[in-house]
């Protein structure tokens, strides 16, 4: 049902769909739509949704002693790896973070499981590093440093048409989060 629904919302815009349009294509009825989605907006963000849950796996199973900057990292990469990384994957996840973007209902619900994935990374950084992300600031600052590195380059993929590699672009703004991650004052 996602499939069908994500196509069509790519193809005539996120306000031009219908929940009745989105039910005949996937080729239910609107009460089984409302069985598995809440709004028109979960069809779309359901598709980014668990990138949250395998970013915080992803830290959790990182090496202990590994710098927090490399750990967030492959974090974040490997939560773009899945979403952007495949050749026949892209294409789509490329149409419906555009369309999440450029869409303010759907950027709202975005923002929203952001911050469920900025305390969910908090919760797993101050685990690694023993601080209590209630007492100290850094795991909550770290999260949404990692998570700023994510949003923004999805931003430069979307506006690029999927010309830059997401996996240069993480590179690049870990680069420069690195002195402010890793840093002694940080902690």
């Amino acid at each position: 049902m996602s499939e069908a629904a994500l196509q069509l919302l790519a193809l005539k815009g996120f306000d031009a769909v219908t929940i009745d349009e989105i039910a005949v294509a996937a080729g239910v009825s609107k009460r089984t739509f409302f069985r598995y989605f809440a709004s028109k907006e979960d069809v779309v963000v359901r598709f980014l949704a668990d990138l949250g849950t395998g970013m915080s796996a992803e830290l959790a199973a990182r090496p202990e002693d590994e710098l927090p900057s490399a750990a967030l990292h492959h974090a974040v990469g490997a939560a773009l790896e899945s979403c952007a990384g495949h050749t026949d994957h892209a294409a789509r996840a490329l149409r419906v973070v555009q369309l999440i973007l450029r869409t303010p209902a759907l950027r709202a619900r975005f923002v929203e499981h952001q911050a469920r994935w900025r305390d969910d990374l908090a919760a797993v950084l101050g685990r690694r590093l023993a601080l209590d992300p209630a007492r100290s600031l850094y795991p909550a600052l770290a999260a949404g440093m990692a998570l700023t590195a994510f949003d923004a380059v999805l931003q430069r993929w979307s506006d690029s048409d999927g010309a830059e590699d997401p996996a240069d672009l993480t590179t690049r703004a870990f680069a420069a989060l690195a002195p402010a991650l890793d840093g002694d004052a940080a902690r």
